[in-house]
């Protein structure tokens, strides 16, 4: 039971920060217009 719960909340920890770092990124991304233009010519 204890090791199942560990899992779990290592899977959890791991979404939420994945989560937050991509919310970071797109902040950071989208703020600046000529920035993300930029990464947008390159991602094509």
């Amino acid at each position: 039971m204890d090791e199942n719960v560990q899992k779990s909340c290592w899977s959890v920890t791991l979404w939420t920060v994945g989560a937050v770092g991509i919310a970071l990124a797109m902040v950071l991304l989208f703020n600046d217009v000529d920035n993300a233009k930029q990464a947008v010519a390159i991602a094509k």
